[in-house]
Formats: C-alpha cells, sequence, structure tokens
C-alpha cells in the first residue's frame, strides 16, 4: 500500500528503485521545469538536456493533472498545466523519505519505481485564514502557502477585515491601515464569564507590496489567494477609521464613533449601503486588485449583519423604497450584487457567505460558501449558484479536536480528523445536477482563539491532512489512517507543530489560565443544527460572547 497523501487516482508499483542524488538534472519546457524545481527544492534539480527527470506537457491530461512514471532510467512526468507539473514533483517529493520534506539534502535518496496517475476530484481545495481576529505576519501566511503546496490545496482564503481589525494596507484611504490595524487589548474571557483582557496592544497590516509578494509567491505553488473584505456588517474597525460610512451617520447625525473591537461576537457595527460606500469599497478593491496581480475571487462576506441601524435610518429607508425593494434583507442583497458587478467589470468573481443567498437577488455567478450546513447548501446549489462547501461541522477548525481541559482553548467541541475524512463534500443524495455545483470544500481557521503561527500549526493539522485527501480524491481512501501515520513523518521534518493523535504534547496543554480550554459549552454539531433552522433569518450567528 502506498503512504502517498493525498491518494491519487492510480498508483501502480514496480520491484526496484532510482537513484536521485542533490543536484540531478530535468529537462522540458521552461516553465514546467520551474514547477518541478520549485516541488523538489530539496534536491536543487538543476536544467540539464541530459536531466534524468524528464517533463512535458499533455494537451489530453485536464487542469492540475500528471502522470508520473519512475523507471530504471529516469522520471517521466506528463503534465495537463503548470500545476500538474508541480503536483507530480510534490508525489514525486513523498516517494522519497521523509527526510525531503527538509530544507537540505544531506545525501542522495532512492525512489521506488512504478507508475502515478493522478487528477482532483474537485477544483476548490482550501483552507481560510482569518488574519483580523488575530494578525499573522506574512512569514506565516507564506509558511501557509508551502503546507497548503504540499497537500496540493489550491485556495487561500485571507480574511483580512473584521471587528477586531483591518489587514491591508490601503494608499488611497491610509486611515483604514493606520487607525483600524490595532487594538489597544484583547479579551480573554471565556463564554459567558466575566470579562477580562490582557491589556497588550495587538495589531499589523500587510502592506501593498507585501500583499503581491504573497500572491506571486502563491500563484508560484498553484495557490491562488482569495482576498476577503467582509462587508457590510463585521464594520468596527472601518468606522473606526472612516466613522462618514456608518449607517448611523445618515441624515446628518453624529454619533458616537466606533472603536476597533477589543473582544468577539457580533457587533452591531454596520456600514451605509449608500452609494458613497460602494465608491469607497471599489477603491479598496481597485487596490488590491493591482497589487495581487490575477485575482479572480474575492470574497465580499455579507454574513452575520444587524440591520438595525439600517431601519433607523430615514435616509436609508427612503433609498430601499427608492430602488424599489420591500425590505432591508433585500436592501442587503441589492448592496452585495452591486459590489459584485463592480467585481465582475474587474475580472473578478464574487464570493458571499450563505446569509447573502438566504437575502437573494445575487449575482448568478456569485459563488456561495454555506457555512451554516448542507440544507442551506443545497438550496444554494440548486438555485444555480456554485457552492463552496464551508459547514461548521467539520470544517472549523478552531473547534477543539477533544473535549478536555487539556486542550488549549477552543471556541467549542468536537471536530475529530475522523470526522473531516468521513466528510463528502457533494453528497449522493443530491441530485446529479446539484453535485455538479460543488466546486470544494475548504478548512476555516477562525483566529479568535488562536493567537499565533503555533496555535495555527496545532489546530490546521493534521485535520488539515484528512480534507486534503477528501477534495482531491473524492474521500478519504483505503488505509487513510496508516498513511497518515507514515505522512506526520513527513511534517515533523517540515517542523509543523501538529496534535498528535494521542493528544497534546506538554507545552501545546491548555494549562490552568485563561488558555485553559473548557469543554461542553459548545458543541459544532449541535451548533449546526441549530443554525441549519435559521437560515431563514439574515443576522443568524456563530456562537458568540
Amino acid at each position: 500500500m502506498t503512504d502517498l497523501l493525498p491518494l491519487p487516482a492510480a498508483y501502480t508499483p514496480v520491484d526496484g528503485s532510482l537513484g536521485l542524488s542533490p543536484g540531478v538534472g530535468v529537462r522540458g519546457p521552461a516553465e514546467l521545469v520551474d514547477a518541478v524545481r520549485l516541488a523538489l527544492a530539496v534536491l536543487d534539480p538543476r536544467p540539464d538536456e541530459a536531466g534524468v527527470i524528464r517533463v512535458e506537457p499533455d494537451a489530453s491530461l485536464g487542469a492540475e493533472s500528471y502522470t508520473l512514471d519512475v523507471t530504471a532510467q529516469g522520471v517521466r512526468i506528463a503534465a495537463g498545466d503548470r500545476a500538474g507539473a508541480f503536483y507530480a514533483g510534490q508525489t514525486l517529493r513523498q516517494l522519497l523519505p521523509a527526510a525531503a520534506f527538509r530544507t537540505v539534502a544531506r545525501t542522495g535518496w532512492s525512489v521506488p519505481l512504478g507508475r502515478v496517475r493522478d487528477a482532483p476530484r474537485f477544483s476548490w481545495r482550501g483552507a481560510h485564514l482569518d488574519v483580523a481576529r488575530h494578525f499573522m505576519p506574512k512569514r506565516e501566511v507564506l509558511r501557509m502557502v508551502d503546507l497548503m503546496a504540499a497537500h496540493k490545496l489550491n485556495r487561500l482564503h485571507l480574511h483580512l477585515v473584521d471587528d477586531q481589525g483591518w489587514r491591508v494596507e490601503s494608499h488611497r484611504h491610509p486611515r483604514l491601515h493606520e487607525v483600524g490595524s490595532h487594538r489597544p487589548r484583547t479579551v480573554t474571557s471565556y463564554y459567558r464569564e466575566d470579562l477580562t483582557f490582557d491589556e497588550v496592544p495587538h495589531g499589523g497590516y500587510y502592506t501593498l507590496d507585501d500583499l503581491a509578494e504573497i500572491g506571486a509567491y502563491a500563484r508560484a505553488r498553484a495557490v491562488t489567494v482569495v482576498p476577503e473584505i467582509d462587508v457590510p456588517g463585521h464594520a468596527s474597525a472601518i468606522l473606526a477609521a472612516h466613522p462618514e460610512l456608518d449607517a448611523r451617520a445618515t441624515g446628518g447625525r453624529r454619533p458616537e464613533p466606533f472603536r476597533v473591537l477589543e473582544r468577539w461576537g457580533i457587533s452591531p457595527a454596520i456600514l451605509s449601503p449608500l452609494p458613497g460606500t460602494v465608491d469607497f469599497l471599489t477603491d479598496v478593491f481597485d487596490e488590491i486588485l493591482e497589487a495581487l496581480g490575477e485575482t479572480p475571487y474575492v470574497h465580499i462576506g455579507g454574513d452575520e449583519c444587524v440591520l438595525d441601524d439600517w431601519a433607523a435610518s430615514p435616509e436609508i429607508v427612503a433609498f430601499q423604497a427608492e430602488l424599489g425593494l420591500g425590505n432591508l434583507t433585500d436592501l442587503h442583497a441589492w448592496f452585495l450584487r452591486r459590489l459584485a458587478d463592480v467585481l465582475a467589470t474587474r475580472g473578478s468573481r464574487a464570493l458571499v457567505w450563505d446569509e447573502a443567498f438566504v437575502s437573494g437577488m445575487l449575482r448568478p455567478d456569485t459563488i456561495v460558501m454555506p457555512w451554516r450546513g448542507p440544507g442551506v447548501a443545497r438550496r444554494a446549489a440548486a438555485a444555480g449558484h456554485d457552492v463552496v462547501q464551508t459547514p461548521v461541522f467539520p470544517l472549523y477548525f478552531d473547534y477543539a479536536e477533544a473535549a478536555s481541559e487539556l486542550e488549549p482553548v477552543a471556541i467549542g467541541d468536537t471536530i475529530t480528523v475522523s470526522d473531516v475524512a468521513a466528510f463528502a463534500p457533494a453528497p449522493q443524495e443530491w441530485t446529479a445536477g446539484e453535485r455538479e455545483r460543488v466546486l470544494g470544500a475548504q478548512f476555516q481557521l477562525w483566529s479568535e482563539r488562536l493567537p499565533d503561527g503555533r496555535a495555527v500549526d496545532y489546530r490546521a493539522w493534521p485535520r488539515g491532512c484528512a480534507l486534503a485527501e477528501v477534495t482531491w480524491s473524492g474521500s478519504a481512501g483505503a488505509g487513510f489512517d496508516a498513511r497518515l501515520e507514515t505522512h506526520l513523518g513527513r511534517l515533523d521534518a517540515l517542523g509543523v507543530e501538529y496534535r498528535p493523535p494521542t493528544g497534546p504534547r506538554p507545552w501545546q496543554l491548555g494549562g490552568t489560565g485563561h488558555r485553559r480550554h473548557r469543554p461542553g459549552v459548545v458543541r459544532a454539531d449541535e451548533a449546526m443544527r441549530h443554525l441549519e433552522e435559521k437560515t431563514h433569518d439574515a443576522d443568524s450567528t456563530r456562537p458568540s460572547l
């Protein structure tokens, strides 16, 4: 049984092995050679017309697809595109010892002979990283790209904006990063506990040059960056910088300004839906799109919006009536559709959380991320929208992996590797047409309880390995548990501080202070069942303080 993860479509081993040494030669078209060299950087492959590794295009193969033949004479890769060549290199890397996942090869290795034929089941194989609640420095984002690439994950969804922080530079509206990127302290208390704070300033943002670097680094590794500017709710950080966009500021009113939020949960802060806000956000999108370069997708949020301040504004209510809209929920949908129209003129498709679909009136090409479960996911697919599966259970990796006080604090309980491995992005009980609308799935790393990269490692892996297999292969294949056990050695070589299957290491324990997990407060499966019952409510929420 092969130890490859994710499991390829077909693998035929052959007796014997081929030696590969540092400096091995690789030949073929420059773009494909470059992809293989990146995937096998530990071997420092050198372009060489007589190279042991030969890579060539094959028009009969689909996007991201490849064949890999290892014979006694050398390695032959046929790739449908650059990504396919990169993934072939990653598979070849997995056929080597785990030490091939270090940065330096101390010796040459032998690779077993055989043939791999491979193609992904889903085109969207993603990881969502919330850098708004807790800022992750650029090095952590680039590292996440590397870990995704090693698992053939290809969409990095960056949650750049929330009540607790604005995380990208703006030349046109610099107060966004000057004011909105930091807060004086962060909440440390748990659900239904008296509020306590760490009294430590927190903040940070990516310059536009950082964003350009992240985008280029990701593209080279077959990863597409999906930026998210979450609007019109979750707007405290935006409004702290630009109170003129506050829904309460319409009609000449001067309300007490919002501040960058220091605690978690749902804020009433919401942007005005009037045309000036659309113009402002268009400026922001243009800067982000220009920095990232190729940006086929932009997420515009739409979730957890409290519409009370819209209802209290005569100017907003009059604007709703002027548009001929029946209620404020329709206005919420209109606002998001208007932003999607702006993005479409710039060559990008909009994505939204499922509340925007429930509101209705989306552009037909808008992609829906249904976090509240399979019921709303199926409704969106049946309505003709492409869907990326993002349900709380089992894809919210900010939930603990065990209901134990030994765990570091998490939003709730319990999502295991087995839960993720059992997930079916396109359920068999759906119609064929509905299943065809499923682009794939992604895991979510909401960072309220993830203060740094070490915590992200602990939550993301090895559960992310399971989702990588589900989205690449269609399901967790034969011998997944045994293959994962071998794969953990690769993660060790990569320096990943994952959660061991037996539980946290001594330094990963929750301890007895505010980092201690309080089990049983929120269960992920029960939370999702509750949320599915509320999918017609525009202000349904994730569990919050």
